[in-house]
């Protein structure tokens, strides 16, 4: 098993899954495209599911929260090309075209993109430099290949340049309700600043002004009340439901569990 395959570290890479089922909780920094290959991919965030199977694409906006699946099929094997579309490249793009700057992009937040003859064909030449990984490619022709990406996606879909060319800051948005819907993923409390527009000590404060705690302990507590609602009321098992929780492992889930209600979630749902 390989996963994944940079072509270009940081930018291009070629996953490949075989023979298993694989989930995690990802922040998706960067606009991100990416061809499915074999096999299925889902994407769940906290406002939609969206999944795709062999030969679609996807246009993924940046900062989201989103647990992805990665589901071998056909031959068991799983393939997808993905390209990190940087803020950085995109600003140099918009200069060097005289793109026209937008107002601020308030469309889906993912695309799956049509059926594409002239991105079909780009994915296609990107394939010699998998299949010989020991040609490594340049960094200047890699990013050739990346703007190369970004110019045919305007091509074939002219509305993508909102989407594409957002270099606004997040919005500040409603802290309270962007936590509750979205506690159960493990990622550090930088990254849920980042996702609601704020600096990691305006965040802080933020937090502490809502919820009447830091946001690590909020973020436990919370966990470990759904758990237990989970065990109760929907009679799930604790090796279940811990990862779906934020937890890391089962251990310091179960250690967690006891010191808050007293006893092991083992022993809670008896």
């Amino acid at each position: 098993m390989t996963n994944p395959a940079e072509i270009i570290p940081g930018v291009i890479f070629f996953s490949y899954l075989s023979k298993m089922r694989k989930e995690k909780v990802a922040f998706l920094e960067h606009n991100t495209l990416v061809l499915q290959v074999s096999g299925r991919f889902s994407m769940e965030t906290a406002s939609e599911k969206i999944s795709m199977e062999r030969g679609q694409m996807l246009l993924i906006q940046k900062n989201q929260l989103a647990e992805i699946t990665k589901i071998p099929l056909e031959d068991n094997e799983y393939q997808t090309i993905v390209i990190r579309l940087k803020e950085d490249l995109l600003r140099q793009i918009v200069l060097e075209e005289q793109i026209e700057m937008g107002q601020k992009y308030m469309g889906p937040s993912n695309i799956i993109i049509p059926p594409n003859e002239f991105l079909r064909a780009f994915f296609q030449s990107v394939i010699p430099y998998i299949r010989n990984p020991e040609e490594k490619i340049t960094h200047s022709l890699g990013m050739l290949k990346v703007k190369e990406a970004v110019l045919l996606l305007l091509y074939s879909m002219p509305g993508l340049e909102e989407f594409l060319f957002d270099f606004s800051e997040p919005y500040k948005m409603d802290l309270e309700k962007f936590m509750l819907s979205n506690f159960h993923y493990n990622v550090p409390v930088e990254k849920f600043a980042i996702l609601t527009g704020r600096s990691l000590a305006g965040f802080k404060r933020d937090f502490q002004k809502i919820f009447g705690m830091a946001p690590r302990h909020w973020l436990q507590e919370r966990r470990l009340t759904e758990a237990r609602h989970l065990i109760e009321s929907k009679n799930r098992k604790p090796s279940a439901i811990y990862l779906d929780l934020g937890f890391e492992s089962l251990s310091h889930f179960s250690h967690a569990f006891k010191k808050k209600f007293g006893k092991a979630p083992t022993e809670w749902s008896v």
